[in-house]
Order: structure tokens, then C-alpha cells, then sequence
């Protein structure tokens, strides 16, 4: 392949947002420069099974489904850094032949098994470079509860929120571990969330206590840990955040605000990804003032620093007004590999920042190429 860079996206995974990380996939594959690059495509089937993809496979929300990893040639990722790259599983023999030597990894991998540090490790231990967030980021970031502690000692503003825990201080996502004093703090509405999981799933909007413990059960069945977050009353802000280029403070896009259509409750996973044409309007940039996006600007590039970010981020906020009259920002979260699709902010922001979609892919390949092979972080 003469001088082709040779990139391993990988995408899928066990996650409950394996559908959507193929979407993403999709979309970095298709804007990368095929004279500058070679891609290998590498499914994880939803079981956990490693996959050279089929180029036919379906990599689209169409008519309502989603994709799925599906057949393909078994793989394995040789854990000696020697070995650079995958490996063909004999069916007989366990891992065979060698498939390719990879330059570098692209994990389009949202959630579990994925963004929380897991893949991460493994690929350290691979001695693969590869973009995006090292081990302590990605999983200080994936799960929401250590979010909120990095970015509250760093001085950066959060929600009132409770996690489920049991009078030994074990986590336990029993509805009755929720106080009357912490219900009368919180307030109605509340949000119940699954620690580390992200796409809204299985999140439930509270508007009524009796809804309370059947949202919990709904949280438990995607993370054991649950989190119950106040509603913080606000505009929705988000902004991308991208490594500096060398040495230097990271770069902060243009911000953007989502906007519901009326009669859309909030925003939940059909608004994201299934009726987002009849959900959601997206203003990028947001119509803020100089003030208030050098605001959102400034605190994105902190929260990136505050949890030891590389590469990318997103950090999405509550925008509102304080009682003093002053703007109130809030953080909701931060996502270390946050979406790709084609109706994802993040790349839409930079775009809108004079960063087009396959210049933005290009720089994140370089930034992990020039950082190399990390140590586990």
C-alpha cells in the first residue's frame, strides 16, 4: 500500500450503543482519503467477538433499524507489541496466520467495552497507537458519578445529584435508598440515569415519585450503579474540544444549542437518532453573546483538563440565568468519543469552526500518531 497510513477503525461492541457506534463508523470510514489512507474495518459483534468487517456490511439507521456487526472473518488483536496488529482465529487452531500490521487505531466505540477504558488498555498492552482519551479519562468520563467529583474539585459547576448507595456505601439501586431530604433537595423532575452508559439510553424522565422505582429498574438493566440528577432549567449548550496541536491549551469549537420541537418532552434516544427531522432543531453556532460563548469556550477547555482528556471531548451544558440575574452554566456531562453520525454535534460544531468533517478525522489520526503508544494513565 506504498506510504498509506494503515487505520483499524473499530466500532460495534457489547455496549447498549453498539447500533449507534456503527453509525459513527461509518461516517469516519467514508470521509477517510483513500490516497492517504488504508482502512481495516473491525467489528465487535454484540456477544464480544472480533470481526474483519464485510464492506457490504450495513452501517445505517434505515427505515427505523438499526445495524448490527454481523459475520466476517474472526479476528484477534495480538497482545505482544511486536506483533503490531490482528490476527486470523483458525477455527481449529486458535489465532493464526498474521492478518496486517495496523499504524493506528480508530475506536469508534461508545459506552461499555469501549469508552470507559477498556479497549484502551488493551491496546496500551498491544503497544498500538490510537486516538482519543487514554485509560484514566476515558473511564473517569464514562462514568457520571467520578465525572461530577473531577469537575466539582476543579471548580466547575454541577447539578444536584444523588447515587443509589446502601448505608455500607455499596453501590445499590434500591428506590428506597432515595431519602425524603434527597427527593425534597432534587426536586421534581428528576432524570434517572445509568451511571456509565450514554445515547439517553435507558434514562427516565421523573415527574412523579410512584415513577421512581420502575425508572430505577430501568437504570439497573443497563449499569448496576444509578444516578439521580436534579432537572437543571436551561438552554442546551454543547461544545467540541480538540488537543492543541503540539504543545499548548486544547481548542474549543463553536458552540452549538439544541433546540426540541413542541410537543418533544426531551432529549431521549428517538430524538437523537430514530425522529431527530421531527425532534430537534440544532442552531450551530448557538446564538449566544461574545460573553457567553467565550464562557462555554473556556469551560469545556477546563473540564477537558480537569479529567486528563486527550485527543477529543464533548462537553454538553445547561445554559440558564442565576437569581442574581447572571448566566448560570452548568456541566451535564463529558464524552470522550462522543458521535459521528451525520446528525452528530461534534463534527457539525467544527465544521461550523472551519474544521470540515475529513480534515477534522485527519488531525485526530496525526494527533494519536504523533503521541504514539501510550502508558496506561
Amino acid at each position: 500500500m506504498g506510504d498509506k497510513v494503515r487505520v483499524a477503525v473499530v466500532f460495534g461492541g457489547r455496549s447498549a450503543e453498539h447500533a449507534i457506534s456503527c453509525v459513527s463508523a461509518g461516517s469516519v470510514m467514508a470521509a477517510l482519503d483513500p490516497d492517504r489512507y488504508e482502512v481495516v474495518p473491525v467489528g465487535i459483534t454484540p456477544e464480544g467477538g472480533w470481526v474483519l468487517a464485510d464492506p457490504a456490511q450495513r452501517l445505517a439507521i434505515t427505515d427505523g433499524e438499526l445495524p448490527e456487526v454481523s459475520g466476517g472473518t474472526a479476528v484477534s488483536l495480538v497482545g505482544d507489541p511486536a506483533g503490531r496488529g490482528l490476527a486470523v482465529l483458525e477455527p481449529t487452531a486458535g489465532i493464526g496466520r498474521a492478518l496486517t500490521e495496523v499504524d493506528v487505531v480508530f475506536p469508534v466505540l461508545h459506552g461499555a467495552y469501549g469508552e470507559d477504558g477498556t479497549i484502551q488498555g488493551l491496546l496500551e498492552m498491544a503497544g498500538l497507537p490510537y486516538v482519543g482519551s487514554g485509560v484514566f479519562a476515558s473511564a473517569a468520563s464514562m462514568d457520571k458519578e467520578f465525572t461530577k467529583k473531577l469537575l466539582a474539585a476543579a471548580g466547575l459547576p454541577q447539578g444536584e445529584h444523588v447515587v443509589l448507595r446502601d448505608a455500607s456505601g455499596a453501590v445499590c439501586p434500591d428506590p428506597a435508598l432515595l431519602d425524603d431530604a434527597a427527593r425534597e433537595r432534587l426536586g421534581l423532575p428528576v432524570f434517572v440515569k445509568p451511571s456509565r452508559a450514554g445515547s439517553s439510553i435507558g434514562i427516565t424522565k421523573v415527574t412523579d415519585w410512584a415513577q421512581f422505582p420502575a425508572a430505577v429498574a430501568t437504570a439497573a438493566a443497563v449499569d448496576p450503579k444509578v444516578i439521580v440528577e436534579a432537572s437543571v432549567p436551561g438552554r442546551e449548550i454543547e461544545c467540541a474540544v480538540l488537543a492543541a496541536r503540539g504543545p499548548g491549551l486544547p481548542e474549543a469549537s463553536l458552540p452549538a444549542e439544541i433546540r426540541l420541537r413542541p410537543g418533544v418532552d426531551w432529549y431521549d434516544f428517538a430524538a437523537k437518532y430514530i425522529n431527530a427531522d421531527d425532534s430537534v432543531e440544532f442552531d450551530i453556532p448557538a446564538g449566544l453573546t461574545p460573553e457567553q460563548t467565550a464562557a462555554v469556550q473556556a469551560a469545556a477547555s477546563r473540564a477537558f483538563l480537569a479529567l486528563d482528556c486527550a485527543g477529543l471531548a464533548r462537553v454538553d451544558f445547561f445554559l440558564g440565568t442565576a437569581p442574581d440575574g447572571r448566566d448560570s452554566l452548568v456541566i451535564n456531562e463529558v464524552n470522550t468519543m462522543p458521535g459521528f453520525t451525520p446528525n452528530s454535534m461534534f463534527p457539525r460544531m467544527w465544521a461550523a469552526s472551519g474544521v470540515p468533517y475529513p480534515e477534522l478525522v485527519d488531525r485526530l489520526i496525526s494527533s494519536a500518531l504523533a503521541s504514539g503508544s501510550r502508558p496506561a494513565r
